[in-house]
Parts: C-alpha cells; structure tokens; sequence
C-alpha cells in the first residue's frame, strides 16, 4: 500500500473522528446552555429509570428511544435555528420569529407525541 494511500486513509478515519468530536461539543453546548435541554435530558434519565423499573418489553423500549432521542434531536434542531437566526440578525423581524417559532412548533409537537407515548406505555403499570 502506497504512503499516500495510507494518508488519504488516515485523514479520512481522522475526519470521521473529529466529526464526531464536533457533534458531542455541540450537544455538551446545548446542555450548558439550554434549560430546555436540560430538562428533556433530565426527564429522559427518569424515563429509564421507569423503564427498567418497569421492565419494559424490547417493543415499549423502542418506542420510549424513539420518543427520547426524537425529542433530544429536535432540541438540537431548534437550539441550531435559534442560534443561526441570531447570526444572521439581533433586530426583530417578522421572518426570523417566524422561523423560530416554527422550529419551537415542531419541538412542541413531538413533546406531546412523546408524552402520549410514556403515558400509553407506563399508565397501565402504574395501575
């Protein structure tokens, strides 16, 4: 194998690497800095709690992953549109409180779902 090759190779595993060194410092960000995230953060290490506590089925287990990393996902979402808009202006516009809103909507509506979720899955235990 040639040195270049092996180079290539290597910058290329070392990008994937630093990639995902980037993406915790961005979820590390929002969880200093984001009480919104904190709290999806807090009540998802709840929930498995309730989960193993509950000794959900591998079915009730990936609905309520599915329900917390959808969640933690759209935070990051929404806290990354918050953060753009306000790079591109600190001034009130009419487009970027739109823009912000709609990205908290979509937070909210997947909050919801996912508190349907926990309560389909965990109510009939709790009873």
């Amino acid at each position: 194998m040639s040195s270049a090759f092996k180079d290539r190779r290597n910058r290329r595993h070392c990008g994937v690497f630093r990639s995902f060194l980037y993406a915790c410092a961005g979820i590390n960000s929002a969880l200093k800095n984001e009480t919104n995230m904190k709290i999806h953060f807090f009540i998802s290490f709840f929930v498995i709690g309730a989960g193993f506590f509950f000794s959900l089925s591998p079915v009730e287990w990936l609905f309520v992953l599915f329900a917390i990393g959808g969640m933690l996902s759209l935070e990051l979402i929404n806290t990354a549109i918050e953060r753009a808009v306000d790079l591109v202006t600190k001034e009130e516009h009419p487009l970027a409180k739109e823009a912000k809103d709609i990205a908290a909507g979509a937070v909210l509506i997947y909050a919801v779902l996912s508190v349907a979720v926990g309560l389909i899955i965990f109510i009939p235990k709790l009873l």
